[in-house]
């Protein structure tokens, strides 16, 4: 089953071989150079920028502490078509589905970060990049970062598994469930990076399969002295799957097989 993740409250910009789509509650205007880190490190507004699959940029700008993502495939294919897919159409490109998807999420009431702009570039006949800007979460801190440091708690990872649960019962299988893909804001808990992500029917199998994708990520991440004592690791994941089988049942979540 398909489910409509349309976004309700957004506008789209058209102009030569590019597409931008934006929420013009959170931004009337949006320039094409925002998706441009160089035009924002020019004004000193870029804070810093990570590499890896998909470069990201912290930018104090006049609208906020924004998320500028551009996306970059992994793997083998990173270095024969590096960013650049498929063409098919704006509606279609990883920026605007994440956008669409981010949007969908916070009507259903879910923990995710605000969506501000997309942007598709057509790059040839057949390809085209993408970018995403989103709202910066403050003083945020990753699971990766919690594990690392040794200051996972039990009560940290009941937590997790409760988050997980809500976004399971409402159908959001994210593509790339790992330690560093949910992050602590404060006292509140987030899911981020959603490409490839979809919303779906729920089922039994994508969810267990999203469950142990992040256990992978969870152990490859840990202390090794964490991961040694099997006990401690083994007495996290059961806190983690006991909250999220309980926040299933609560929230009446069925599952398909």
């Amino acid at each position: 089953m398909k489910v409509e993740t349309t976004p309700r409250q957004a506008h789209t910009r058209t102009e030569a071989n590019s597409s931008i789509v934006f929420d013009p509650a959170a931004v009337p205007q949006v320039d094409a150079r925002w998706f441009e880190p160089a035009w924002w490190q020019a004004q000193g507004l870029l804070r810093e920028r990570h590499g890896g699959r998909g470069s990201v940029g912290f930018i104090d700008s006049p609208a906020g502490a924004l998320v500028l993502r551009h996306f970059r495939r992994g793997g083998l294919l990173a270095r024969l078509r590096g960013d650049r897919y498929l063409w098919l159409g704006a509606a279609r490109s990883r920026g605007f589905r994440e956008f669409a998807l981010l949007q969908w999420m916070r009507a259903q009431g879910l923990p995710v970060p605000r969506p501000l702009a997309a942007r598709c570039v057509r790059a040839g006949w057949f390809s085209a990049r993408a970018d995403l800007l989103s709202a910066e979460l403050p003083a945020a801190q990753t699971l990766a970062e919690r594990l690392r440091a040794g200051a996972l708690r039990a009560g940290d990872c009941a937590a997790v598994g409760a988050l997980l649960a809500r976004f399971h019962r409402a159908g959001v299988d994210h593509a790339d469930l790992n330690a560093h893909n949910i992050l602590w804001s404060g006292a509140d808990l987030y899911l981020i990076d959603f490409d490839r992500g979809r919303a779906r029917r729920p089922a039994r199998r994508w969810q267990q399969s999203n469950l142990a994708r992040l256990q992978r990520s969870m152990r490859k991440v840990a202390p090794g002295s964490m991961v040694d004592d099997t006990r401690l690791m083994r007495e996290c994941w059961q806190s983690l799957l006991h909250a999220y089988a309980a926040a299933l049942r609560d929230g009446n979540g069925m599952q398909a097989s």
